[in-house]
């Protein structure tokens, strides 16, 4: 199965007075905030799910999409991290990944053994950077969210 998640937020988000800020959402509803944050992002992950024997190795592949326009910042330590799995069904090769690039795209290969048989949500973090507006720099954090099945 393969995933794409939602974009997430990356720029800092400005503080408005609590009156203020309760008279701007009723004005214009809390709704076309969401998704117009959402839709402002250059970027799209696609995570694919994985499946192999107990005990095992597997590849889980990670992949990041740029809109046109957007470039990978190359000289960025773009990497997968903080892998974990919340039953510890899953062992990870190493606990930092490097990023690929692609024919213009970032790709994480992480290696992934299922110890035990079941399905195994795991967590990580793509840390990765590009640059939008020709000189515009950003390093952003997304959560991966994937499922390593072990089968016997």
């Amino acid at each position: 199965m393969t995933r794409t998640t939602a974009p997430y937020p990356t720029a800092p988000r400005r503080t408005l007075r609590p009156g203020l800020a309760a008279a701007a959402l009723m004005a214009i509803g809390a709704a076309p905030i969401a998704a117009a944050t959402a839709a402002a992002e250059p970027y799209a992950l696609e995570v694919t799910d994985v499946s192999a024997k107990v005990g095992e190795h597997a590849t889980m592949m990670a992949t990041l999409h740029l809109q046109d326009g957007v470039r990978i910042l190359e000289a960025y330590n773009n990497r997968m991290i903080q892998m974990s799995a919340d039953d510890n069904g899953v062992v990870f090769g190493r606990k930092m990944v490097p990023a690929a690039i692609k024919d213009g795209t970032l790709v994480v290969a992480v290696d992934v053994q299922p110890t035990k048989p079941g399905r195994h949500p795991i967590n990580a973090v793509f840390r990765f950077g590009y640059i939008t507006d020709g000189d515009t720099m950003m390093m952003v954090s997304v959560p991966v969210i994937a499922t390593v099945t072990g089968t016997e």
